[in-house]
């Protein structure tokens, strides 16, 4: 079962969320003194990150089983320092502990403007796709298919980057470092499921995954959060052997929940001339027909 099922008891999102960050945060490392004797808890227990954020143990008790109704903004700003959180973990922290009051309902379909299917279109050296909501993969050019797979040749509910990496064979063995890019794509989705808890489809994805997948499940219950903004990735791809690409995450102005992804080559590199051969072998580069707007099967 997904964990963004409703709760009755509480914020189950919040209260597993703070339970695992308290759990890998050693007490010299959050500055206390050390203690003699044996420690029942890998981390800091409730009552050591009550001091730390200098709230009562009793608030937060009640914060940590999801139960902390209206908690100000300098309570969640102590309890991310004392838990040493990241800037990333901090927002999922407020965005958990504040979670908007709408009903579960479809979300409106996600539409692709005709100015980014151009930019798409004229990178016919450069790898890119544009996702949406859950990792969806709203488009792609054609380079971006020939590395990973014909996203455009899938039903519509199926292409979806996090389905790609650990439900097609191809992905396991197309990754380098497959663990590492699988772990950031579940951070991925726990960051977005903390802005968008109410998201039918996410919880059919979670879902699935969790049930197709133990390396899923177990990911899934660490609550780690990543935020991708650029990076580097290698791949061993079965046409052109190893490659080594950067990408960079650009956010369209006017849909901050999409994201222009763009993989580039050194210049002069081993992968630049990989990337140039994957090109031509796949075929020289046509414009595929756009509609004006396409979106997805949000609806």
């Amino acid at each position: 079962m997904s964990e963004l099922s409703s709760d009755p008891g509480g914020n189950t999102e919040l209260r597993e969320f703070l339970r695992s960050r308290r759990a890998r945060i050693t007490p010299e490392e959050a500055g206390l003194p050390p203690q003699p004797g044996t420690r029942r808890v890998p981390g800091l227990r409730r009552e050591e990150v009550a001091h730390l954020a200098g709230v009562s143990v009793d608030y937060y008790v009640r914060l940590e089983r999801g139960r902390g109704a209206n908690v100000s903004e300098a309570v969640l700003d102590a309890v991310a320092r004392a838990l040493g959180l990241n800037e990333t973990e901090r927002s999922h922290l407020f965005a958990l502990a504040r979670p908007t009051r709408t009903r579960r309902r479809p979300m409106p379909p996600q539409r692709v403007r005709p100015g980014l299917y151009r930019i798409l279109d004229t990178l016919t050296d450069n790898p890119a796709l544009v996702l949406g909501h859950r990792t969806d993969v709203l488009a792609s050019n054609r380079l971006a298919r020939a590395l990973y797979t014909d996203f455009e040749a899938l039903p519509h509910r199926e292409r979806n980057m996090a389905r790609f990496i650990f439900l097609d064979e191809a992905a396991r063995e197309l990754y380098v470092d497959w663990e590492r890019s699988a772990r950031g794509t579940v951070a991925s989705l726990h960051l977005y499921a903390g802005a968008h808890p109410q998201d039918p489809r996410l919880a059919e994805l979670i879902g699935e995954l969790s049930l197709r997948d133990p390396d899923f499940r177990r990911w899934w219950a660490d609550h780690d959060v990543l935020h991708r903004t650029h990076g580097t990735k290698r791949y061993r791809h079965p046409l052109v052997g190893e490659l080594t690409l950067d990408y960079e995450a650009l956010h369209p102005t006017g849909d901050p929940d999409q994201t222009l992804g763009i993989h580039t080559a050194e210049p002069g590199s081993p992968s630049e001339h990989a990337l140039r051969l994957l090109s031509a072998w796949t075929g020289p580069p046509t414009a595929v027909p756009r509609p004006a707007t396409t979106a997805t099967t949000d609806g």
